[in-house]
């Protein structure tokens, strides 16, 4: 009997273009085994994150919600507690998951709580705070958070790296499980700040990469809290220099060795397993004049890398332009097991795209949604409070930036976002099309922070009147197998239409 086996791997701030097979530029990224796994598979050209941070964005994929529906609005905020994750979801439906690597959805601190939650194998449990906790002395633990620990003298092993020891627990994992069914996540916080790896892995990046236009366009053009975001960056440029740029791309090359070595156990030990690999969000690296990810909706952000291969079921070495979303991750890997799927879940089964050899020629497809609403509460770096929305459908892409101004860019004619067209007359049927299916979208996802300020844009004309009810419906949240029913406040009577009148 065929073995029902699904290996999830995954990074943090790896923008698409990281990997050498997907830079359109022709830079050498210096990535062999994700190109080798991209000739072996298919890869999303157009796949993108629910929220461009760290939390929020693992909330949407491993919950297969929206982070304004899971309750993860921004780093160190807890799940809420009606929002599943695809461990529990896997568990509660007998099959083994384990979780290796980067967690940041318990709502503590960056390096999590060392405890594993509800759904995974406890014996393989290992966030960050197991591998600060394992290291011999605070002294190491310090080192373990600086560049300057992999820069100077001979640098660090590999061994010393979180990377290098996630992946061991990942090979053990693989072995001991390999006659069984089972779902494993390899999460790494590579290539993230600090960086490390051994020396060798910076030494081809000492010279720019990832050079585009927009890193010298007109930032006065932009939105003015992207022109705020511009002038903290040029203070974090004049202090660092382009050591941050090294040391990310050294790191990528480095990760990209360490999950060369889980994709060679997968060959061996589990070679009919579907391997899915993504990352959590990119990095402008100066792109639009800013640094690292937060309210913007720029590819540099917010388009992941999103890579699947599965032996005589996908066919390989092909790309396809189709939109996809991180949203989609939980209804695919159910889907994978034969299980139902929850009314709860907001995304779609890829499954059965994956193995869809018309895939290539698909460009459009469902619009895909994105959001900010803070990178975080503990402080007000990355400008506060700023919420976004931003819909991709095909060529366009439209972002509301609410408290600023908003942006209308043309993909394919665009693809540096360099030109806006938010108040171009011969755009208007487009932008308005699209700022439609963003506010029905905000409607039917039960957006909390939903409300005519969205509608009343100064470019929309034709929705200056607005209403005190915005939209005047109630929304009630699909419960799940076992919960508490909801009654109704004018009724006291059990629900029974989810989208209603008042």
């Amino acid at each position: 009997m065929v073995k029902k086996q699904f290996i999830l791997i995954m990074t943090d701030s790896q923008r698409r273009d990281m990997i050498s097979r997907c830079n359109e530029r022709g830079e050498n990224m210096h990535t062999p085994c994700l190109d080798r796994l991209c000739d072996q598979g298919l890869a999303f050209q157009s796949a993108y994150t629910t929220q461009p941070v760290c939390g929020p964005a693992r909330a949407g994929l491993f919950t297969g919600t929206y982070p304004h529906t899971n309750g993860m609005l921004g780093n160190c905020m807890a799940l809420s507690q009606q929002s599943l994750t695809i461990g529990q979801r896997l568990s509660k439906a007998g099959i083994h998951a384990a979780y290796i690597g980067k967690w940041h959805l318990d709502g503590g601190d960056y390096f999590g709580d060392g405890i594993c939650p509800d759904g995974w194998d406890e014996n393989y449990w290992y966030d960050m705070r197991n591998y600060l906790d394992e290291l011999e002395s605070d002294e190491d633990r310090a080192r373990s958070r600086t560049l300057d620990t992999a820069l100077e003298g001979e640098g660090i092993g590999e061994e010393f790296t979180y990377g290098y020891r996630c992946t061991k627990r990942a090979l053990d994992f693989m072995e001991k499980y390999k006659d069984e069914d089972y779902f494993l996540v390899v999460s790494y916080d590579e290539p993230h700040h600090p960086f490390l790896s051994p020396k060798s892995f910076y030494e081809p990046f000492y010279q720019p990469y990832l050079q585009k236009p927009n890193q010298q366009m007109n930032f006065s053009k932009l939105p003015e809290h992207i022109q705020v975001w511009h002038e903290k960056f040029l203070e974090i440029q004049g202090g660092k220099g382009d050591g941050f740029a090294v040391g990310l791309l050294g790191s990528n090359s480095f990760i990209d060795s360490q999950i060369g070595r889980v994709l060679e156990a997968a060959e061996k030990n589990a070679e009919e397993a579907l391997v899915l690999y993504t990352s959590d969000h990119g990095d402008s690296q100066g792109s639009h004049g800013i640094h690292a990810k937060g309210p913007a909706m720029y590819e540099e952000i917010t388009n992941i890398p999103l890579i699947a291969r599965w032996k005589n079921k996908i066919e390989a070495g092909i790309t396809t332009q189709m939109p996809v979303s991180h949203i989609d991750i939980v209804p695919t890997i159910l889907d994978f097991y034969g299980l139902p799927q929850p009314k709860s879940l907001e995304g779609e089964s890829l499954l059965n795209s994956l193995t869809d050899k018309e895939i290539t020629g698909q460009k459009e497809g469902r619009p895909v949604f994105v959001e900010f609403n803070r990178y975080e509460v503990d402080h007000d770096g990355w400008g506060g409070f700023q919420p976004v929305r931003c819909v991709v459908k095909g060529k366009w892409k439209l972002t509301i930036n609410l408290m600023t101004q908003d942006e209308l860019y043309n993909l394919e004619e665009d693809y540096n976002e360099m030109h806006n067209l938010i108040d171009d007359p011969n755009c208007e049927s487009i932008r308005n099309q699209l700022h439609d299916l963003l506010l029905d979208w905000q409607n039917e996802t039960r957006d909390p922070l939903r409300g005519y300020y969205w509608e009343k844009r100064p470019w929309r004309k034709d929705r200056q009147k607005v209403s005190w009810d915005c939209g005047g419906y109630s929304r009630s949240r699909h419960r799940e197998d076992g919960e508490v029913g909801e009654y109704g406040y004018s009724t006291g009577l059990p629900i029974v239409e989810y989208n209603r009148k008042y």
